[in-house]
């Protein structure tokens, strides 16, 4: 072991201090005098800190409720603010001296981590939050627990004087997706989740933008229990520069997330244990009973989709992006029918994947990340996002070999719905800043499984709102349990889910904006050709291409078009890269018959859904309206068409309203 020596260095015991050190020969000793110190000194930082009273004081004010009349007291959760740990001991039992005196939870220091970098929340994600594991490729897998998907039947928004003769209420089966509340159930809400997150050891808070135009972007506030929360919204909303969170001051929109914590299902309002509540007058939003993240993102869409209009800026559920003459394509499409993969293209700069706004300058994305559905992602198909998902993406809820860590991206043992978010700047050919000029075309996909719809047509001003309001799509056997022929889903401006305003308010917009900046309308179907699904075939991802190219590039407008039967859609007779047979869908079909009737069905599924939109809402005259419907199918024996009994239930607090 080594001689004895006292601490003079001689060979004797000092029997002033009986203390005895072991002779061991060190060339670089450590500069650290214990493991507290070491810790400390193994963390440096370059990067300026904001001003610590401003912050702690702002954050106490998010963090306060109705019984008390401050916030708790905030501790910064930084490797400064808080003592390291003790050998053994966590950091979290560390903390200032008060601490260990007071245990009431109105009294109890809150640590906060505020604005971590992805590192960071990775290493309190491991720590914290068990189904955490580091996949090969670096991204960080992860469960959002019972719920994988939205729970929009559990959306909730407050009915108050300043907005309720805006928004569009729910009412009857008028498709609106507003359930409405009054501001004291809110409150409830509120009170029940922030006393549940200032009951925590932790919180995480992000703050960030929303909207790259900077004349139109929002200060987003968001506060939650999870790492893995703060990491998501990292990634998807638009990330602050130091000096820009320095001056961050009081937030435009503040979320709430105690998602772990259930509401109280007695409560008035309430139909689950979930609740995702938008109060439009305070700007804030509750979640309790949920842990999936994408309610966070669609939160803040569902806000911005109330605001933008306003102020005249048409909020849209869209992909974007951008050719080398300038020339901006805008994606619709709802899930399953290829909005992402078109729209990440190597050879367009991406704009954006899913969220717009179209102002008066041009197009802008609202967030600083991507959410892509990542079930059956294949590398050689879509090798843009496969390479995006790398050390600080986060994939939920997906399978990975336990010792390899090797993602399968085929397996749904999880949820069909697994996801992938990742920052915009992971996209190689991503456009930053995320802003455009005015679109050129408008390319509204759909998923026919009914093998109807032709491949691609050219839309008339009227077609375009007709069948942008109808956002149509169809799910197919196997995608869901219970599902076993082709059903056709309607989402009103192909984001029902998040519409505040009534869906001809945003169809009227796009439609002045298509010709103001005379901006081409195209319906592209990536469904099935030659019969339905289980008969004909998915129309071949090449061919899809193919037509978004020759859209592009101009020659599908040069093309001649025929009129297809009953929906009266023009398609094209020729296209650079794909089978002319194909164009017309009723020639690929072996029995005519059979055609007509499944094209029939598709019709009348259309006109049944569009009763609910025909009035107009206010936003367009009777006139206008008559002529929207009359751009949708029509019938053998139809002169035109009218709704059950000439009215629709439009779910607002009046009728009249000025015209957008």
């Amino acid at each position: 072991m080594g001689d004895l020596k006292s601490d003079n260095g001689n060979d004797a015991v000092d029997d002033k201090t009986s203390t005895y050190r072991l002779s061991e020969g060190v060339n670089n000793p450590s500069k650290a005098e214990d493991l507290v110190d070491l810790h400390r000194l193994q963390k440096s930082s370059t990067k300026p800190r904001p001003d610590d009273a401003k912050h702690i004081q702002s954050l106490s004010e998010t963090l306060k409720s109705t019984a008390r009349a401050v916030g708790p007291k905030i501790v910064r959760g930084d490797s400064k603010a808080i003592p390291g740990p003790k050998p053994g001991f966590g950091l979290e039992s560390q903390r200032s001296g008060f601490m260990r005196a007071i245990s009431d939870a109105g009294l109890k220091p809150t640590v906060v981590y505020h604005n971590l970098t992805p590192a960071e929340l990775y290493e309190k994600a491991l720590l914290f939050e068990p189904g955490t594991h580091i996949t090969a490729s670096g991204a960080l897998a992860t469960l959002s627990g019972a719920k994988t998907g939205r729970s929009p039947k559990d959306k909730r928004v407050v009915r108050e004087p300043g907005s309720e003769k805006d928004v569009w209420w729910h009412s009857g089966d008028n498709g609106s997706p507003n359930y409405e509340m009054d501001e004291k159930t809110f409150v409830l809400n509120r009170e029940r989740a922030v006393d549940y997150l200032n009951m925590l050891d932790r919180l995480f808070v992000f703050d960030g933008f929303a909207g790259w135009e900077p004349e139109s972007r929002y200060k987003i506030r968001v506060v939650c229990a999870r790492a893995y929360h703060a990491l998501f919204m990292y990634n998807m909303l638009i990330r602050p520069t130091d000096e820009e969170l320095a001056n961050f001051g009081k937030p435009d929109f503040t979320i709430f997330n105690a998602g772990a914590f259930p509401v109280n299902r007695y409560t008035s309002y309430m139909s689950s244990s979930t609740s995702v509540d938008v109060n439009l007058r305070t700007r804030e939003m509750v979640i309790l009973g949920t842990q999936y993240a994408g309610e966070m993102k669609k939160g803040v869409f569902t806000v911005m989709h109330y605001l933008m209009p306003k102020r005249g800026i048409l909020s849209l559920h869209s992909g974007c992006n951008m050719g080398a003459s300038g020339d901006v394509t805008l994606f619709f499409g709802l899930s399953g029918t290829g909005k992402t993969t078109l729209s990440t293209d190597p050879a367009r700069p991406l704009i954006g994947d899913d969220e717009h706004c179209w102002s008066n300058q041009g197009v802008f994305n609202i967030e600083g990340g991507c959410y892509a559905k990542c079930i059956g992602l294949k590398k050689a198909s879509e090798p843009e996002i496969y390479k995006a998902i790398r050390f600080g993406s986060i994939l939920e809820n997906v399978v990975f070999d336990e010792n390899t860590r090797e993602v399968d991206f085929d397996s749904n043992a999880v949820t069909e719905n697994t996801r992938a978010s990742y920052p915009i700047e992971y996209i190689d050919n991503a456009k930053i800043p995320c802003v455009g000029p005015h679109p050129k075309n408008l390319i509204l996909l759909c998923c026919d499984a009914f093998g109807v719809l032709p491949p691609v047509s050219r839309l008339t001003r009227e077609q375009a709102m007709y069948h942008f309001i109808s956002g149509y799509t169809a799910k197919v056997a196997g995608t869901e349990m219970g599902v076993t022929e082709p059903e056709a889903t309607f989402s009103a401006c192909f984001g029902g889910a998040f519409l505040m305003w009534h869906p001809m308010k945003y169809a009227s917009m796009l439609a002045d904006k298509m010709d103001h900046h005379s901006a081409t309308a195209w319906l592209v179907n990536t469904g099935w050709t030659g019969g339905s699904y289980g008969v004909g075939s998915r129309i071949k991802l090449r061919y899809t291409r193919a037509i978004v190219d020759a859209i592009h590039s101009g020659e599908l407008a040069k093309a001649e078009y025929v009129a297809t039967p009953i929906f009266d859609l023009h398609a094209p007779s020729s296209c650079p890269g794909v089978p002319a047979d194909i164009l017309n869908p009723a020639n690929s079909w072996p029995k005519q018959d059979e055609f007509t009737a499944t094209l029939t069905h598709l019709a009348e599924l259309y006109q049944a859904n569009f009763k609910k939109y025909a009035c107009g809402g206010g936003f367009v005259s009777a006139e206008v309206a008559t002529n929207i419907t009359a751009a949708g199918p029509h019938l053998p024996g139809q002169n035109g068409w009218v709704g059950s009994n000439g009215t629709c239930q439009d779910g607002r607090a009046d009728n009249v309203h000025a015209r957008g």
